[in-house]
């Protein structure tokens, strides 16, 4: 045996013995006792899913359905912790018993649920402001990317749309309507405290503990001009004192098209060309139009463009973790990577993330800790494009006799080439996201409530696209791009928190003082006709034509906040919130700093003394906010004056010069809302009836808004502080517990959202600007078009100053003067929903759990060119559920094949819908089995999501973004998928 097999033989030696001895110790770790009993209510009846833990570590199990456990232990002096919602927690020594039965106590009133707010956290019942609560189960067991699709439909006020399926994408999120016309409308997210700079799907769905929304003014006005569109609280998982518990979860899932708008058959499309040639008086003198398509005809070949576009999509993601700690040191560290492949050939998406929390207690009066983030996306690859193989003709052909794709399936038609020539592209597209966080707590002894809290958190984002189209992709002379471009910002606050009681009386203050830096470059090259495709987008240099580009900027923001919360004995709530914002972007000639006050009552009516004797409310409270939050809405340099730099010949010679670009307006300052709220939050019968409800109004001026000016001036256009926009809304949360038995238990969760946007003011005139689809008492997201009545049919009396013949639509004569033109288009509705909601039904059987999610909008209007498919030539396949109008199929819905929109309808129809959002059904393994393995917890799951859609909409998905004028564009051609998952959450 040579030296090198004997240094094997000895390192497989030392391991296996180091194995066998780490078995021996946990074997005799796990040697210890095991201790069971059954835990029962105030009434002998068994409780079950009561949480028993062992003091001072992570090792806990729940009672079953009869209300038994059983834990192992490593000694018997410790002491087991018995807790259940609602009940006060009870510690009995172990004693060296091996059996130990607990009776829980009444119900306690004292426990508060902690809900985290702006700055800080609150009890439940001391909340005067309208903050939301994402349900928990939300952020596990579902196949998701990021958290928009998680939270969709759970929670009243937050309209959440899905309007693309492209893997890696992110849904559109707005609180409480829409606030501004021109600046930013998404909601402000914190991260753990602090502001969140990243993209939401940077977020990793698995690391979050909890998700708040904040709506009214009493809880965004501490965020000053961030706050207009409401802010999200992300919280994530953090350590906690006892043993290390190491967490796995993962699942792996299929996508397929939602719903799959089926092109119509060989044989429909070939009736088609027929009769387009009838409809058009020609006649015909081949079966199909071009040669390729009669050549396969002939030949009996047929191509399914669907099927060749689309695959069955792949998702999969693992999530691993360890957690735990001292009661002087806790850390959370986890590791996440999701890869997704898409319906659509070519799509991809990969994450790979990994945080790092802790927390440390120095002494009694000094406490630190650090987090740490960092998210590596990859979107590579070229793309098939979906829009085209839905219009290819089926007697078109994929390959040519060499295997390669034919550049255009349908020659001589030149117009659709082939669908899967994106697949040659290069493309890259990545993006990697880190950011830092870390926090000093200092409770001086010396004044007993008082907490100085130094906050430092810093981000950077690099991203990198690039590409080459070449000769596979029908581009003769090669053309490719190549652009970077990085963020980094950084944050630092100062938060002192104090706290006092005086008898009844419950103060606590907090004060802010931040300082904040965003910067912003990027740079680019294009380039093209290149000698051939070798180099790709790694040699710019060598094509014949070059352009390059690059563009930075910087802004600042200085905070101050004052927040006071004061109540009485419980039952009297007050809150004082004040927020001065300083942001540089703002005009020169305006006070670059804003104050936004607000002030909120509550009243908890069910702690007074005349309500002791309902006993059957559990909860009721008034509360009552006004106040003002600000959106910041000018873009760095947006105030100045812009020149473009463009190359001139003098002197003859090549000079750089500038010409006028945009025009500044220096007064430009930032949007304001004034909103007021009134809730009630209610609770009966132990709770099992519970919700809130909530009206709310709110006002937006001085919104940002482009003005046209005369182009005399060498501008066209400038930005103003013009106009208002108001909304007002009802919410609705309700919870109930149904039925609940010792092995069954029924829960139901709704939460329903009614808003109604109105334009009160644009330019001060109180006139409408047709031409953007603004009008005055109308809602934002206008639908402007003509009123449509059916399709004229043969033998109807058809004025002729219509122009119009049989097959043609008809519309409404608005203004009487017998003719179709821009003058008879009405605003028909808006592609706002007028209201939305969901409605959960969880049923729990033993270790079974059902979930059952539904979610839905309705009221909302959207153009739909999906059910128009006009052309020049009758080239284009349609739809199997699109028709047409003959002589013999006389259509009151789809016009002729000859019509062609003369009058540029956009198809608006109503785009409501009702869908099966996810269901999940999860088997959670008995305790009792699992201990003797010594595994903590073992969940599988399986779940589908987008599985059915209630819609009379016509068309591939009526979420779909898809615009007002009918444009039939989808982001990026992708249509919704379904998916279906399976899963496990194994903890150790």
């Amino acid at each position: 045996m040579n030296t090198m097999q004997n240094n094997c033989y000895k390192e497989l030696r030392c391991f296996m013995l180091l194995a066998l001895f780490l078995f021996s110790v946990t074997g005799a770790i796990a040697q210890g006792i095991t201790v069971s009993g059954k835990v029962t209510d105030k009434d002998g009846a068994a409780m079950p899913g009561v949480t028993v833990l062992l003091k001072g570590t992570s090792k806990a199990v729940p009672t079953d359905v009869d209300g038994n456990y059983t834990i192992n232990v490593p000694s018997s002096s410790g002491t087991l912790v018995f807790s259940f919602m609602g009940y006060e927690p009870q510690e009995v020594p172990i004693s060296n018993r091996t059996t130990i039965n607990v009776q829980m106590g009444s119900e306690s009133k004292a426990l508060e649920e902690v809900v985290v707010v702006g700055y800080g956290t609150q009890k439940r019942s001391d909340i005067t402001g309208s903050v939301a609560s994402v349900p928990k189960d939300r952020l596990s067991n579902l196949p998701v990317t990021d958290l928009t699709q998680a939270i969709q439909g759970t929670t009243a006020g937050l309209n959440i749309t899905q309007g693309s399926s492209v893997p890696g994408s992110s849904g559109g999120m707005r609180i409480r309507g829409v606030n501004s016309i021109s600046a930013n409308t998404s909601p402000f997210i914190v991260l753990d405290g602090t502001p969140f700079f990243g993209q939401i799907n940077d977020i990793n769905a698995n690391d979050i503990e909890s998700i708040e929304i904040l709506k009214d003014a009493s809880a965004v006005a501490i965020y000053g001009t961030r706050g207009s569109n409401g802010v999200i609280l992300v919280t994530t998982k953090r350590g906690k004192s006892g043993e290390p518990r190491v967490s796995y979860n993962g699942y792996y899932g299929v996508e397929g098209l939602a719903n799959k708008f089926e092109p119509s058959s060989p044989e429909a499309y070939v009736q088609k060309y027929k009769d387009y040639l009838i409809a058009q008086g020609l006649a015909q003198t081949q079966v199909l139009p071009n040669t390729f398509e009669v050549d396969n005809y002939n030949a009996g070949r047929t191509t399914d463009w669907l099927d060749a576009a689309t695959q069955t999509g792949k998702i999969t993601e693992h999530n691993l973790s360890i957690s735990g700690g001292t009661d002087k040191v806790q850390y959370y560290l986890t590791g996440g990577y999701l890869n997704q492949e898409g319906v659509i050939k070519g799509y991809q998406f990969e994450r790979a993330s990994v945080r790092s929390n802790l927390d440390a207690t120095f002494t009694d009066y000094l406490k630190a800790g650090a987090s740490l983030y960092f998210a590596d996306h990859n979107s590579d690859g070229g793309r098939a494009n979906m829009l085209l193989a839905t219009a290819m003709s089926p007697y078109g052909q994929v390959n040519d006799d060499a295997g390669n794709f034919e550049i255009y399936p349908m020659f001589p038609e030149l117009l659709f080439a082939n669908p899967l020539l994106g697949l040659t592209t290069d493309r890259i597209d990545r993006r990697k996201y880190i950011t830092g966080t870390a926090y000093t707590e200092l409770t001086p002894g010396f004044a007993k409530g008082l907490k100085y809290r130094l906050n430092a958190s810093t981000t950077y984002e690099i991203g990198r696209q690039s590409g080459y189209e070449g000769r596979a992709a029908n581009n003769l002379v090669g053309s490719a791009y190549a652009n970077n471009n990085e963020t980094n910002n950084w944050v630092l606050e100062n938060i002192l928190t104090y706290t006092k009681d005086f008898g009844k009386h419950h103060f606590d203050f907090t004060g802010l003082y931040s300082a904040q830096k965003s910067q912003y470059f990027r740079s680019g090259a294009e380039a093209n006709t290149f000698v051939n495709d070798q180099l790709s987008f790694y040699n710019l240099g060598a094509a014949e034509n070059r352009t390059s580009s690059s563009y930075g900027d910087k802004s600042t923001l200085l905070s101050q906040m004052g927040r006071l919360n004061y109540s009485f004995d419980s039952r009297y709530l007050l809150t004082l919130t004040a927020r001065r914002d300083g942001y540089s972007a703002f005009g020169a000639n305006t006070n670059k700093y804003g104050l936004f006050p607000s002030m909120a009552l509550g009243w908890n009516i069910a702690n007074e003394n005349f309500m002791q004797d309902a006993e059957f409310v559990n909860q009721l409270k008034l509360r009552f906010s006004y106040g003002q939050s600000g959106n910041q809405a000018v873009g760095v340099n947006q105030t100045a004056t812009l020149f473009n730099p463009v190359r001139f010949p003098f002197g003859g010679t090549s000079t750089i010069g500038v010409l006028a670009g945009s025009l500044g307006n220096a007064d430009l300052n930032w949007e304001t809302t004034t909103s007021t709220n009134f809730g009630l939050d209610f609770g009966f019968l132990q709770n099992r009836i519970n919700g809130t409800l909530e009206y709310y109004r709110s006002n937006t001026d001085d919104l940002l808004l482009r003005r046209n000016i005369p182009n005399i001036t060498g501008y066209s256009q400038v930005w103003y502080n013009l106009g208002s926009v108001k909304n007002n809304g009802l919410e609705l949360t309700l919870n109930t517990v149904n039925v609940e038995t010792n092995k069954f238990k029924w829960e139901t969760s709704l939460n329903f959202s009614r808003n109604k946007n109105v334009i009160v003011d644009l330019y001060g005139d109180k006139q409408d600007d047709v031409g953007n689809r603004w009008f005055i008492g109308k809602s934002l997201g206008a639908v402007y078009s003509y009123i449509w009545q059916g399709v004229w049919q043969e033998g109807d009396d058809i004025p002729t100053s219509l122009n119009a013949k049989p097959g043609d639509l008809k519309f409404e004569d608005v203004n009487g003067d017998g003719r179709i033109t821009g003058d008879d288009r009405v605003y028909l509705g808006t592609t706002l929903p007028k209201w939305y909601g969901g409605l959960t039904n969880t049923f729990h059987y033993s270790n079974f759990h059902l979930s059952v999610f539904l979610q839905t909008s309705q009221g909302s209007m959207k153009g739909n060119a999906d059910i128009f498919y006009g052309d020049e030539a009758g080239r284009r396949n349609i739809p199997a559920e699109v028709g047409y109008w003959t002589p013999e199929n006389r259509s009151n819905e789809f016009p002729s094949l000859a019509y062609r929109n003369p009058h540029g309808y956009n198809f608006a129809r109503d785009n409501s819908y009702v869908r099966i959002k996810d269901i999940r059904l999860s088997y959670t393994v008995p305790q009792a089995l699992l201990n003797k393995y010594g595994i903590n917890g073992l969940t599988l799951y399986t779940t589908g999501r987008n599985l059915y859609t209630f819609t009379d909409w016509v068309g591939w998905d009526p979420e779909s973004n898809q615009d007002s004028r009918g444009s039939g564009n989808w982001v990026n051609n992708y249509p919704l998928v379904r998916t279906v998952s399976f899963g496990l959450n194994l903890t150790l």
